[in-house]
């Protein structure tokens, strides 16, 4: 039998945290642990100690910066974790910052009753449930900030070996994971990895995955 999907719901409203209790209590794949945040200051929501999950869906009801603190915090204390954030009007720009801060998902509390148990599974998995004009434009600003702008189709010249070391890094593994996914050398994969960053542009892997993930929802 699957292991279930740990996720940890944080709110500083407890009716939001029983509604997606109740959301996610319908399906039998999630573990849910649901957490009432205290306070909704950033140097508070910067020493909060988040339990131990796979998925943190975060309440934007806080301010941006005490959201921030929150979301950063979280990465610092569990480096493996995933980030969906629901919010109310969440703008263009404030999309931006949260994918900066390595969000995953961003839903609207309305989306957020249809959306959310299908987003957690992806999001653990690495995916992004963003929409994808947002996506597409936030990658467009990463180009565009570095002086360049690339036709996302423009990129085929992909050997095998790359293209598996591309496929590994979706499924955000270490080097190490993916020397030791595919057989070869970690130096090896370093190559490989800067291969690819040269190819499509860009210079951070954090950039190269989102480039591949407007890629594939382009041609969706």
């Amino acid at each position: 039998m699957a292991s279930k999907l740990t996720v940890c719901l944080l709110s500083p409203h407890p009716l939001v945290l029983t509604e997606f209790e109740r959301l996610l209590g319908k399906a039998s794949q999630f573990k849910v642990i649901a957490k009432q945040l205290e306070s909704t200051l950033a140097p508070d929501l910067r020493n909060f100690e988040p339990p131990v999950a796979q998925v943190y869906v975060v309440d934007a009801h806080a301010a941006r910066q005490a959201t921030g603190a929150l979301l950063t915090n979280i990465l610092e204390r569990h480096v493996d974790a995933r980030l969906i954030v629901v919010g109310d009007a969440i703008n263009e720009a404030n999309c931006f910052s949260l994918l900066r801060l390595g969000v995953k998902g961003i839903l609207t509390y309305a989306e957020a009753r249809d959306q959310l148990s299908r987003a957690l599974p992806l999001v653990s998995q690495g995916g992004f449930w963003v929409p994808r004009s947002v996506l597409s434009g936030f990658v467009d600003s990463i180009l565009t900030s570095q002086g360049r702008r690339l036709k996302t189709d423009s990129v085929t010249n992909l050997s095998r070996r790359e293209q598996e070391v591309l496929d590994s890094l979706l499924e955000n593994l270490s080097n190490k994971e993916i020397a030791s996914k595919l057989n070869i050398a970690e130096r090896t994969v370093k190559f490989h990895v800067s291969n690819l960053l040269n190819k499509f542009g860009v210079r951070r892997r954090a950039d190269l995955i989102l480039l591949t993930f407007q890629r594939r929802l382009s041609q969706a």
